[in-house]
């Protein structure tokens, strides 16, 4: 292993529209120098990424990198507070006892069984979805495909009107973009404001008549049996919302992409459908939704792969960076959908693991069943190169839109 470097990367450098194109050339050349990297974040807050296989890992485990924002530095706590009220406690930014908790409510929609149970339905907006699609012979996949069928999946799940997509689809966009200018902290606080309404006038309306929904049962939590905060309510509902559909909108597009440019793997699948399970999680690797973990910090002095990181130092994973790591996988700038013991950690790993993992797969293989089987034309409608990609410096790996013709 390289000796631990001590240049700072500066914090920009994630942020670039080189590194948003192609993050993982960038991430080859860093991993020649070592597989942890300080970043030069703003106000002198320590910071690092991790862009190995093995050592991000480890990290997602490590009970000395905690999840709750009372271990961040007190401006990155006002920062996330402000910018995100409504995701600022959550699940995905608690420690145990509260996330064992929080998680624990919300645990039984997810279960193998119950998502299994929502397969005919997911088929039947997958097919109505295809039949618009191919009655006019060429889409946008992702605006008429990847995201109306989780987003109305989700929102079904949750009891949350699929008419109001149109707005949860900016909230989202929102809420997982990077502030970094005084207008664009004004718009957050605008879309924040928004998505507090919007979920009190839901809760407001469940408490008054409660339905078999999620939201009721949360609501019932809250209410009647004590176990969970009104902040926590919205943020949880939140967090739901965005997280229930934003990883599958992209590991439709991400994957769908991947194939179109790669026809022998295109081909091969078609051939072979009993490699769907497998192309996957083969897509999760090469190409996947989330490009960084959400932050985490340091509650003591420690180091990760020999590089020092100080109490309250702020720790990324990339789980993009450890899906290529040459020491984890064979070949790994190769896709390859036959491709075995993927062990990729595009979902995470341990206790923060993603809850909706199975549905998400359940989508993303009901999804690619179908439109391989239903439009054996499929091809991309401009230059492979000219497909662009989401370049605002946030955790997601998304484009911006995907045309296609069939």
């Amino acid at each position: 292993m390289p000796e631990p470097t001590t240049e700072r990367l500066p914090f920009e450098f994630m942020l670039s529209p080189e590194f948003g194109r192609d993050p993982y050339t960038e991430y080859g050349r860093l991993r020649e120098r070592g597989p942890v990297h300080a970043i030069d974040f703003p106000r002198g807050v320590t910071a690092f990424v991790v862009i190995d296989h093995e050592h991000g890992r480890q990290a997602l485990t490590d009970p000395r990198l905690a999840k709750g924002l009372g271990h961040a530095p007190g401006f990155f706590q006002d920062a996330v507070v402000r910018g995100n009220p409504a995701l600022a406690r959550n699940m995905l930014n608690s420690d145990p006892p509260d996330h064992t908790r929080l998680r624990r409510l919300v645990a039984g929609a997810f279960t193998a069984r119950r998502t299994a149970s929502l397969a005919p339905r997911i088929q039947e907006i997958t097919d109505r979805l295809v039949d618009t699609m191919e009655a006019a012979g060429e889409a946008d996949l992702l605006d008429d495909f990847a995201f109306p069928l989780p987003i109305t999946v989700i929102c079904e799940l949750l009891g949350v009107p699929s008419a109001d997509r149109a707005d949860f689809r900016e909230w989202s966009a929102s809420l997982i973009t990077p502030a970094f200018t005084e207008e664009a902290a004004r718009q957050r606080d605008a879309v924040n404001a928004a998505v507090r309404a919007y979920f009190a006038g839901l809760i407001d309306e469940r408490r008054r008549a409660p339905r078999d929904d999620m939201i009721s049962a949360l609501v019932t939590a809250r209410d009647e049996e004590g176990l969970l905060s009104e902040q926590e309510l919205l943020a949880t509902l939140t967090l739901l919302l965005i997280a229930g559909h934003e990883t599958t909108v992209n590991l439709i597009g991400n994957g769908m992409l991947a194939l179109l440019t790669h026809p022998a793997q295109l081909g091969l699948l078609r051939e072979r459908p009993e490699l769907l399970p497998g192309a996957i999680e083969e897509f999760l690797r090469y190409e996947g939704p989330v490009e960084r973990a959400t932050f985490r910090f340091a509650t003591e002095d420690m180091e990760i792969a020999g590089v020092p990181v100080p109490k309250g130092g702020v720790v990324h994973v990339s789980l993009g960076a450890a899906g290529r790591d040459p020491a984890a996988f064979d070949d790994p700038d190769t896709l390859d959908v036959t491709r075995t013991g993927n062990h990729h950690l595009a979902f995470g790993h341990g206790i923060h693991f993603c809850l909706g993992a199975p549905l998400a797969r359940l989508e993303a293989r009901i999804a690619f069943e179908t439109l391989l089987s239903r439009l054996p034309g499929i091809r991309l409608a401009c230059p492979a190169e000219d497909v662009a990609w989401r370049l605002n410096g946030s955790l997601i790996r998304g484009l911006q839109a995907l045309p296609v013709r069939f």
